[in-house]
């Protein structure tokens, strides 16, 4: 699957680091900011479902780089139990940087055409169990129109025969 890294904050945006400068030391369990300071892990909470870590330094409020840093007392990074799943699969994206373009043009499509068709609305169903089942429909929908647009419907009942 070819999904990008989300990106949270707006800090590049301000001109300041965002998460992306911040170095993961994954054999200490820190984080290194660009000024080369150890951001170790304070807290661990859980928000909504996830278990996130917290990383600060106690060494912001003499750093020549604050202000492009954080505007608070010091910088706090965050970071998900599992996030190194997400930045193997932004290194695999790295590594193929065409992999979006192929996705756009390939898997896109049919899922844009189904919400198309869906009329841009929620599903009709709750739960997975029901979502799930009308989603499968709607994508039973979609492949056999396309294989009557590809080879006709009496080649299809033929086949289907």
């Amino acid at each position: 699957m070819h999904v990008p890294k989300p990106l949270t904050s707006n800090n590049k945006a301000k001109g300041q680091f965002d998460k992306r400068d911040f170095i993961y030391k994954a054999e200490v369990d820190e984080y290194e900011c660009p000024a080369g300071q150890r951001l170790t892990r304070r807290t661990r909470t859980n928000q909504e479902g996830l278990v996130v870590d917290r990383y600060w330094s106690s060494e912001c409020q003499a750093c020549p780089l604050k202000s492009q840093c954080t505007t608070g007392k010091e910088r706090r990074v965050s970071r998900w139990e599992h996030e190194d799943v997400l930045e193997r699969a932004q290194a695999h994206l790295d590594r193929r940087p065409d992999a979006m373009r192929v996705r756009r043009e390939t898997v896109e499509h049919p899922y844009g055409t189904i919400k198309s068709w869906m009329g841009a609305t929620h599903f009709l169903t709750k739960t997975l169990d029901r979502v799930s089942t009308e989603m499968s429909l709607h994508v039973l929908a979609y492949n056999m129109k396309r294989v009557m647009n590809l080879i006709g419907t009496r080649s299809l009942i033929e086949a289907i025969r």
